[in-house]
């Protein structure tokens, strides 16, 4: 089984045909609800053959029609599916009206858990991050699927600090539900800050230093096992520690001493390592505006959250898996944590932020990516299907960040970036436009026009069809960006995706340069060279 591999397409495809019986130690996911948005995508097996998830498109509120029917079918017609699950599944559809969002939501989640539940390890576990407009239901859902008795957590997240809802009480948390398979499962302990109302009551001296920190008592009297009974400091007691061990204490500055002569531990609040994590996770906040790790991308969960589940339920050389990867943190977390990992969406724009986030965070990574196009043939079908998944994926063969916010009668010209840093802590652009019909001289100029508005440093063209010769025209007018490192860039750069699946790629400065710049920068006058 290949891992360290990202997949397009249904995850429910990928999960029966590529993901072996109990081979995963730690599962992930935060399945779509209620975010309105639409995935589609163009899914092409190893093989080359068509599939029956090749065009599969779908609203994440999940609509009730042929695949909710055929999901619910296969559940009932399954002589492997657990009677408990089949009991819910009939009753699902009576309770909240057979054709209502939720139960075909219920429907097709249900035959993905089961293939979830397949392919875990008996020691391994899930974590099933939800809201509360679903979780009520997928809770009893797991019950059926997993059994009661492998139920481990609801943990409630407390995703944001104040949330205003007209009429009730502000939604401020999520829900992530934990079972595990068997009751053999990985299980490392994780701690949280103290409570500023424990730390005020528990540590209430500071030395000279301004540390705090609070007494424990030394004295073994009422312990199993007895102590080491001695005089210390003219007083005679159970020791809980040799003497030995006592005067290294004392030497370290680690006895206080009461006024009645007793001796005690000191403990200091920074040697801590907090209380172990409850089922409440209220000290990791959300990803705000000004976070480093921000992405833009509409669902991005923050890397402290992902580290303490995958930190909590596996170890190092484990493998975890993501089957609605987004963006790709829990993938992101588990590289940084020596985990191997195996991520799933039904979307470009996902597939394409996560090779740009893999290939910026871990330089020189070696990683799978299996179901994108291939060649110009399948680029084509994708760009016919939809033109959003065609432009997110042609922003990836260049190594950019996608430009997510693709809202209907909202062109801002630009569907991704190019960053560079030539110069100390100044990260530069190169604005990339991707065109998949006709192409004109008026859409480098367009370009011309978005990198100006932006204060972008470069552009770069993608386009299906050969760019035509006032294209080119146009494109050289603009000349060079002159870099500090001492090397002149073509300004405007244009590409075609068959260029692009050739292993052509745009001419920019370096990711993240030397910070040392050339005491005289070389300077090369005339028009920029001929891209095509």
């Amino acid at each position: 089984m290949d891992t360290n591999v990202l997949y397009y397409g249904d995850n429910l495809e990928i999960l029966r045909k590529y993901i072996p019986d109990e081979s995963i130690d730690l599962i992930y996911l935060d399945p779509p609800f209620n975010s309105k948005a639409t995935y589609n995508v163009l899914y092409k097996e190893q093989t080359g053959e068509p599939s029956q998830a090749q065009i599969t498109a779908f609203e994440d509120t999940w609509h009730w029609g042929l695949e909710s029917e055929k999901a619910l079918q296969e559940i009932f017609e399954s002589t492997i599916v657990p009677p408990s699950v089949k009991d819910f599944m009939s009753v699902m559809p009576k309770f909240l009206g057979k054709k209502t969002d939720m139960a075909a939501y219920l429907a097709m989640m249900c035959v993905r858990l089961l293939e979830l539940k397949r392919v875990l390890k008996d020691t391994g576990s899930i974590y099933l991050h939800c809201d509360p407009t679903a979780s009520r239901y997928l809770k009893i859902l797991m019950d059926a699927i997993f059994s009661s008795l492998s139920f481990r957590n609801e943990i409630i997240w407390k995703r944001t600090s104040a949330h205003s809802d007209s009429g009730n009480f502000g939604n401020a948390h999520d829900v992530i539900l934990n079972y595990s398979k068997t009751d053999q499962f990985a299980h490392n302990k994780q701690y949280q800050p103290y409570d500023e109302d424990y730390v005020e009551s528990h540590y209430r001296f500071k030395d000279d230093k301004g540390r705090l920190y609070r007494t424990d008592n030394l004295t073994a009297t009422g312990l199993s096992g007895g102590g080491y009974t001695y005089e210390w400091h003219g007083v005679t007691k159970v020791w809980r520690c040799p003497i030995e061990r006592m005067r290294e204490l004392d030497a370290q500055g680690r006895v206080y001493y009461t006024k009645s002569g007793g001796a005690e531990y000191i403990r200091y609040l920074d040697e801590m390592p907090g209380m172990p994590a409850q089922d409440v996770w209220n000290d990791i906040p959300p990803i705000n505006s000004q976070a480093r790790e921000r992405l833009g991308y509409p669902t991005q969960k923050p890397e402290t959250l992902l580290e303490r589940i995958i930190k909590s339920s596996s170890n190092e050389g484990d493998i975890v898996l993501d089957p609605f990867c987004g963006c790709g943190t829990a993938l992101v977390v588990a590289h940084k944590l020596n985990r191997k990992w195996i991520g799933i969406d039904i979307t470009h724009l996902a597939i394409s932020t996560m090779k740009w986030r893999l290939e910026k965070m871990f330089p020189g990574i070696k990683y799978k990516v299996i179901g994108e196009p291939r060649d110009l043939e399948s680029a084509k079908e994708l760009a016919g299907q939809n033109k959003y998944q065609f432009q997110w994926w042609a922003v990836s063969l260049v190594g950019g960040q996608p430009y997510g916010d693709k809202k209907k009668g909202a062109d801002t010209g630009i569907d991704g970036y190019l960053y560079f840093m030539d110069e100390k802590n100044k990260v530069k652009k190169a604005i990339i436009q991707v065109k998949a019909g006709n192409v004109s001289v008026s859409q480098i100029r367009d370009l011309i026009g978005v990198v100006q508005r932006e204060k972008a440093e470069m552009g770069i063209f993608l386009c299906l069809e050969s760019a035509t010769k006032p294209m080119q025209i146009e494109a050289d007018s603009q000349g060079f960006y002159k870099s500090p490192l001492g090397k002149d860039y073509p300004k405007i750069q244009i590409f075609t995706v068959e260029q692009l699946l050739e292993c052509k790629k745009p001419d920019i400065p370096p990711w993240i340069a030397p910070v040392d710049t050339p005491p005289t920068a070389k300077k090369t006058e005339g028009k920029a060279i001929k891209m095509l």
